[in-house]
């Protein structure tokens, strides 16, 4: 193909996945081959899809069109279209065009293959992080983690018998997550789940949860770094810690 070339594979711990890695550019002229590649997989009835951008220079309107168009069928069918690997010039476009709102978008591979795999329940080399913990209710398992254990230490409410004295128990202020300061916001993303990277959490963060906390990559990703959240293996031990 003319302008760009893309190689295929299976992907994932039960290697239903899969990969585009994609090279070259993708606009009017290379993008019907690509839809036709990507078709061909669905026909054959695979519908969990990445495509790695990492070494895609240029994606034009009518190449992001390729992507989005298939999003809704794959979805209805349980499945999904995740790209990876941005460079920073492809992911302005991306980010400029809004199809951040509709895509979703990793920086690494391994991240995205562990969402996928996370979302069926497997097992991500660390037996506690199953999607039961943190994808069905994460803020009732963090309450539950914080919970666990301090009744051994925390006195019920009421009068104490040897001093006569009347016990309270100090409940901490609910604070609402469009207030809190956003280092605190990108803690608490996290903590619910340390598979998502720097394009989840800057996506979650400009939602209503978080009152529309807009903010650049770079800086996120600065943030981040200076946290000590910048990578994977970092999330997960805060994760851990919590």
């Amino acid at each position: 193909m003319d302008g760009i070339e893309v190689t295929m594979d299976k992907v994932g711990t039960l290697h239903d996945i899969c990969l585009f890695r994609v090279r070259g550019y993708v606009d009017t002229t290379t993008s019907p081959e690509l839809q036709r590649i990507i078709n061909q997989v669905i026909e054959d009835g695979i519908n969990q899809i990445i495509i790695d951008l990492g070494a895609v220079n240029y994606v034009s309107s009518a190449g992001w069109g390729v992507f989005v168009g298939e999003i809704r069928g794959l979805r209805e069918q349980g499945g999904d279209l995740k790209i990876v690997q941005m460079i920073p010039e492809v992911y302005e476009v991306f980010e400029m065009l809004e199809f951040n709102r509709i895509l979703t978008c990793y920086d690494s591979l391994e991240e995205a293959i562990d969402d996928y795999d996370f979302c069926h329940g497997l097992d991500l080399k660390s037996s506690h992080l199953t999607s039961a913990t943190l994808t069905k209710n994460p803020e009732q398992w963090q309450t539950n983690q914080k919970l666990e254990g301090v009744g051994d230490f925390l006195p019920p409410p009421g009068r104490d018998s040897r001093s006569g004295r009347h016990i309270t128990v100090a409940r901490s202020r609910t604070v609402d997550d469009a207030d809190l300061p956003l280092n605190e916001k990108i803690k608490k993303l996290v903590t619910e789940n340390p598979l998502m990277g720097s394009w989840g959490i800057k996506r979650q963060l400009n939602s209503p949860r978080f009152a529309y906390t807009r903010i650049g990559y770079f800086k996120l990703r600065g943030i981040m770094k200076r946290l000590g959240l910048d990578t994977k293996a970092k999330r997960y031990r805060f994760y851990r810690s919590r």
